[in-house]
């Protein structure tokens, strides 16, 4: 396919998500109704508030729960389903449920969520101080509700780099794949990704595997062969249902505690339901009890900020009672950073999302996505943000792309042609991005993103890296097996920079060298892959089991503990993290329990 027209190439656009899907029906797939599978889960306005000690927060009997776990999400969901299969556990959600949202369920409709910028929309749109579009999951589920579904393992080297339990590790990675995780179908594209990568020496061919291991390989999918998602949700079918209360919609507003002892404890947490209405649920006396953030990389520094727990003189600014003085919450935050290469076709392709990888030594993983999965007709529809057309604010500004801009854009915006969608996208990821950034809040509403600025490449490294992997794109658009499928021999390496100058969509300003100078093009196109990460490391915020430095009763058990993105993508090591973490509290707890008894 030719292109004669500037305006034409800025058609082309991409912000990931409208991409990359397959095609269904939405017939396809034998779902039961979800409130039979899942009779534990009601809406938050249902909660009736547990009682409180009788006399005070510290002292008195007071029914409550064994533990609150706030968001349920990723690691929240295999948490909360561990420990309630011993004790009392309520799960605390703020968004809604994937099983009955189309835009979650079916890949095909994978970029529509991310294009929902409404205030119930599974994706929470947010934009980094960077200038860099994002989103942030508010679904049961977390992000497996909203991602491009590729699962796989951490390295070994990275399990024994955090300290924990290889063995426990082994087991509690089965324990999620026997229930969600697919084979891909493995889609033509992919293949010529696949196969690329192994032409241009990025080797071993390490076949289909979980495993992290140098080389080309084809990983795990949570999206089955009719292309329906299957999210951490359904991890609570393993929940013991006598002892799990879900609550949806229901927004943590912040942490309750007892300051009366010479330490801060966590006593519950107070949310709001769906009809904004205030509840206070609490956790019981009984020693081990406890209260979980899983609220992710972006929630759960805000909830404790809110909760008092950070810089002292930045709380005092928002007239937050202080309860903790830490100055590392919500610091050392990062985002690894994406750039891609835009690929057309002279033909339709069929449509995927990740399915093969490249793990390279060069400090960057090779990933692919192609095609588009809506029907000519919806073509011309508004797909958000996060959508294809939105490449023609290219005439805008930088600046001046408000919300407003946006608006008016889709008020008056051009069809595109369907031929537009004829092509897929080479991805290259920075595995362990040295920029830093920080999250603050910018006001003391919950509901609110904070202040999040990931400084992309703000570090030397990172943009030697990115160097790296678009000279390993570079050789891989010019390989046999990649030419043999695009037939785009025609296509000049500086022509699909070009493209992707247009295509990758941020609020960063272009310069006229963008394609002369690959540091340059690193720092212009960057996007995001969603996997950012920290705001509660260990041995600053938290303690290497997750508790909260300086209070009792309190951990966050999410990647805001990390340093590091797990693996290629973290979904997987994400899931393990809540299902090791609740194994490894319930054998504690349980030893606690044996070895009081034998010492009466």
């Amino acid at each position: 396919m030719k292109i004669n027209d500037n305006k034409k190439l800025s058609l082309f656009i991409f912000l990931f998500s409208s991409s990359l899907a397959t095609l269904i029906t939405p017939s396809q797939g034998d779902y039961k109704e979800w409130q039979t599978r899942y009779p534990f889960i009601r809406e938050s306005s249902s909660f009736s508030s547990s009682s409180p000690p009788s006399s005070s927060l510290s002292k008195g009997g007071g029914k409550g729960y064994d533990y609150i776990v706030v968001g349920g999400g990723t690691a929240g969901c295999p948490l909360a389903a561990t420990l309630s299969q011993k004790y009392k556990v309520l799960l605390l959600e703020r968004g809604g449920v994937p099983f009955t949202n189309r835009n979650v369920s079916f890949l095909s409709n994978f970029h529509l969520t991310l294009a929902d910028l409404s205030d119930t929309s599974p994706s929470q749109y947010f934009v980094s101080n960077d200038g860099v579009y994002n989103a942030r999951a508010r679904v049961l589920g977390g992000g497996t509700a909203i991602n491009a579904g590729f699962y796989s393992r951490a390295s070994a080297s990275y399990v024994k780099r955090v300290g924990w339990d290889a063995k426990l590790v082994n087991e509690s990675y089965p324990w999620i794949e026997k229930q969600i995780v697919k084979v891909p179908l493995f889609e033509p594209w992919q293949k010529a990704v696949h196969d690329g990568l192994l032409d241009v020496g990025v080797s071993p061919d390490n076949g289909f595997t979980y495993d992290h291991l140098y080389g080309t390989k084809v990983g795990g999918t949570i999206f089955d062969q009719y292309g329906r998602r299957h999210t951490a949700a359904e991890l609570l079918s393993s929940a013991n249902p006598q002892n799990i209360d879900v609550l949806i919609h229901a927004r943590a507003q912040r942490i309750m505690f007892d300051t009366t002892g010479k330490k801060p404890r966590a006593v519950g947490v107070v949310f709001k339901d769906e009809n904004g209405v205030e509840h206070e649920a609490f956790i019981s006396r009984r020693r081990g009890s406890e209260v979980i953030l899983t609220c992710g990389a972006i929630g759960s520094p805000q909830l404790l900020l809110l909760s008092g727990i950070g810089p002292k003189a930045d709380l005092e600014k928002l007239n937050i009672s202080v309860v903790h003085d830490n100055r590392f919450v919500g610091k050392d935050m990062s985002d690894n950073p994406m750039n891609a290469i835009y690929v057309p076709f002279n033909k339709p392709v069929k449509q995927s999302l990740i399915e093969t990888v490249g793990i390279t030594n060069k400090g960057v993983y090779i990933e692919a996505s192609s095609g588009y999965g809506q029907s000519k007709d919806s073509i011309t529809c508004h797909h958000g943000i996060a959508s294809a057309e939105i490449g023609q604010l290219s005439t805008i500004p930088p600046k001046q792309r408000t919300r407003e801009a946006i608006e008016s854009y889709k008020r008056n915006k051009k069809d595109i042609p369907y031929e537009a969608f004829h092509g897929g996208f080479i991805l290259s990821k920075i595995a362990f991005p040295k920029s830093k950034g920080e999250l603050k809040l910018i006001n003391t509403n919950a509901d609110d993103n904070p202040f999040v600025t990931f400084n992309y490449f703000s570090h030397k490294e990172d943009v030697k890296a990115c160097v790296n992997g678009i000279r390993i794109m570079e050789k891989l658009v010019r390989s046999e097996p990649f030419l043999n499928f695009t037939q785009c021999d025609s296509k000049t390496v500086d022509k699909l920079l070009n493209m992707s100058v247009t295509a990758n969509v941020n609020l960063i300003p272009r310069h006229t060298n963008d394609t002369e100078s690959l540091e340059q093009f690193c720092r212009d196109t960057v996007i995001t892959i969603w996997h950012y990460h920290g705001g509660c490391h260990v041995d600053q915020v938290v303690n290497k089991d997750y508790e909260v430095m300086g209070v009792h009763r309190l951990r966050v058990v999410d990647t805001s503990t990390l340093d590091q993105s797990p693996g290629t993508n973290p979904q997987a090591t994400v899931m393990m993290m809540g299902r090791y973490m609740g194994v490894k509290i319930l054998r504690e707890r349980v030893a606690k329990t044996k070895a009081k008894g034998l010492q009466r």
